[in-house]
């Protein structure tokens, strides 16, 4: 990464750390894109250029987010089923804390805030559906599958499904103030149980993985 991109990913992480600020303090509804940017020493611009809505602020790392199950399966091992791999990522990442899924004490704040702004549950929701159709659009690409064929978006809607119910779970336990070792043992065998039944079904869909350039890819 060069100087000028540097440059532009510092601001970046600036203008979202002084917005979450005042989003913890006040509740994002309550800030505007100005206040934002009078916090941040630049102009209401420079924050658009960086950030076209006060949500993306928030959610900073959503790209991040609506891109995971699609790379998951896109570069899972030869073999392996979409829903085993989106599996085997989820039960890792209980495991290892990763941050996106808000497993710890420290989360409770960002899930409060997200909880207590409609605005933000929204843009949650879009984000949920934009990860499900980035799944489904591998699946069909994969597959062959014709645009007008469901199959893919089917059963994107069950894998995207129990992986964003098992994250729901670990936003309202931590809400509630769970400790995070508690929760991640309840969730994870939760996780299992669910995405067991789930292979159980479709653990022959893709009948086989596509090599396309991923774990086993070179």
């Amino acid at each position: 990464m060069g100087l000028r991109e540097r440059k532009k990913q510092q601001t970046r992480t600036a203008l979202a750390d002084t917005a979450m600020a005042l989003f913890v303090a006040r509740g994002f509804d309550r800030v505007t894109v100005a206040e934002v940017a009078q916090a941040a020493g630049v102009s209401v611009n420079t924050v658009f250029n960086y950030f076209p809505a006060k949500e993306d602020l928030f959610f900073d790392q959503q790209a991040d987010v609506e891109a995971h199950l699609a790379e998951v399966v896109r570069n899972r091992a030869a073999g392996t089923s979409a829903v085993g791999a989106v599996h085997a990522s989820l039960l890792a990442a209980l495991e290892r804390d990763e941050p996106t899924l808000g497993l710890s004490s420290e989360a409770k704040t960002f899930w409060q805030v997200v909880a207590d702004s409609p605005a933000l549950q929204a843009r949650g929701r879009e984000i949920a559906e934009r990860s499900e159709a980035a799944l489904a659009a591998v699946l069909a690409e994969e597959t062959g599958t014709h645009l007008d064929d469901p199959m893919p978006k089917l059963v994107a809607g069950a894998i995207a499904g129990a992986y964003q119910a098992t994250t729901a779970e670990i936003r309202r336990r931590v809400i509630a103030g769970e400790h995070a070792e508690s929760i991640r043992r309840i969730v994870t065998a939760a996780a299992r149980r669910a995405f067991d039944l789930l292979q159980s079904g479709l653990g022959d869909y893709p009948e086989t993985a596509t090599d396309l350039g991923g774990a086993d890819g070179a």
